[in-house]
């Protein structure tokens, strides 16, 4: 499998009963099951959801899915 959709369907499997819609950052990392600590990964990449609010701005948010979520920080950290 591509690392781009393992690691995508792997945020979306994170946040699967995360309640939507999450208005800001600080939301979106306690939505993650371990919070900042949720750690995707995928033979040699490893992408931490606590690294991946490097890659979003405020105007990303709100998210209304999961889906909404993977697609931007995969397309922006990998």
């Amino acid at each position: 499998m591509n690392v781009k959709v393992e690691i995508k369907n792997q945020i979306t499997g994170a946040l699967a009963g995360a309640r939507f819609p999450i208005a800001s950052a600080e939301e979106l990392l306690n939505a993650f099951p371990n919070g900042a600590d949720t750690t995707c990964k995928c033979g040699e990449v490893k992408l931490r959801a606590g690294d991946a609010g490097g890659v979003l701005n405020a105007s990303d948010f709100p998210f209304e899915r999961a889906e909404s979520v993977a697609d931007t920080i995969v397309s922006r950290a990998l």
